[in-house]
């Protein structure tokens, strides 16, 4: 039965070719279940290549792309995982500044496996507890964060996992830090 934790939010998801397919799709569907809005959002219009570890998946269509977006229209962000996508991302300085847009404010963010990378670049986890793929773990700590391996971490408002394994508690974990909104930046 869907819940109304998350009515009358909208939620962005910045992706890009080369999500992880259940990393974008499962937490899509989580955020709509507690009665989220939910827009993908990507660098162009038109639609993303999504991939089921090295195999081509399924395209989702963008919503609106992102030189149309704005951080104040959205209440969280999620960031999937994939390895080309959220590489990708980190060479597009509008999508640094829409994910620091969105640490800055205090807004939560959500982001799974290779998501969290493009955090890095926006200056979003010096000093914050987090977990990812464990490749990333040495580009996480060199930023200064402290890197933890466990199935979901919260840490004011930052929400991150390892992997699709992961998914049911970092679903759920998003869905409560979404519902709770905003979080004092500085912690």
């Amino acid at each position: 039965m869907p819940s109304a934790a998350l009515a009358g939010k909208t939620i962005a998801v910045l992706a890009t070719d080369g999500f992880e397919q259940v990393e974008l799709t499962k937490p899509v569907e989580a955020l709509k279940a507690a009665g989220a809005t939910v827009e993908i959002i990507a660098p162009r219009a038109g639609e993303i290549q999504g991939f089921e570890h090295h195999d081509k998946g399924q395209t989702v269509a963008v919503d609106r792309a992102l030189d149309h977006a704005s951080v104040g229209d959205y209440a969280g962000l999620v960031l999937p995982g994939g390895v080309i996508n959220p590489d990708a991302l980190r060479l597009e300085p509008e999508a640094i500044a829409f994910i620091r847009g969105f640490t800055d404010a205090g807004k939560p963010v959500a982001a799974i496996c290779h998501g969290p990378w493009p955090l890095i670049d926006a200056g979003a986890v010096k000093g914050r507890t987090v977990t990812s793929w464990p490749s990333l773990r040495i580009d996480l700590e060199n930023a200064g964060a402290r890197w933890v391996d466990e199935e979901v971490v919260a840490d004011n408002g930052l929400v991150t996992s390892r992997n699709p394994d992961d998914l049911p508690a970092f679903c759920a974990k998003m869905v409560e830090e979404f519902a709770e909104g905003r979080h004092d930046p500085e912690g």
